[in-house]
């Protein structure tokens, strides 16, 4: 048995030899059909797009409710000194941070209205320098997420 070697023509173009001409309906039909397929897969891609956005927003809606949570327990952990208190603070503090929620540290950092909120100017020796923070900024991922609430040294 003799074994040939087959060519096979990838290229499926539109069937029609080059001195052929399609028939200007069939070519028509052809381009709409064309332009309705990468339309709806500019739609696909938008879609899934769209949703991974709303599931971020709703994620960050959650997390900005956590915090406001978390921000409960660090004041209570001033006043109230107990153990259990103490390990669902850090329970609290590794679920942010498996979400990828960091707390920003602006202590002593130069004042940025990008991170921070001035709530109120006290005096100090170097100006325009976080003095103290009176509610953590946070960033999910990199993002902020929440900015700082801060006194700045005038």
């Amino acid at each position: 048995m003799r074994a040939t070697k087959i060519k096979k023509n990838t290229d499926v173009g539109d069937g029609l030899q080059p001195s052929q001409k399609m028939d200007p309906v069939v070519e028509e039909w052809k381009n709409n059909y064309l332009r309705a397929l990468a339309d709806y897969n500019n739609l696909e891609k938008r879609t899934e797009s769209q949703t991974i956005d709303i599931f971020k927003r709703a994620n960050k809606n959650i997390l900005l409710k956590l915090l406001d949570l978390y921000d409960i327990l660090e004041q209570a952990e001033v006043f109230v000194k107990d153990d259990g208190l103490k390990l669902v603070k850090e329970s609290f503090e590794r679920l942010l941070a498996s979400e990828g929620v960091t707390k920003m540290e602006l202590l002593n950092t130069k004042f940025d209205p990008y991170h921070a909120e001035c709530i109120e100017v006290v005096p100090g020796e170097k100006p325009e320098i976080i003095y103290e923070i009176v509610k953590n900024g946070y960033k999910l991922h990199g993002e902020i997420l929440r900015i700082a609430q801060v006194k700045v040294s005038k």
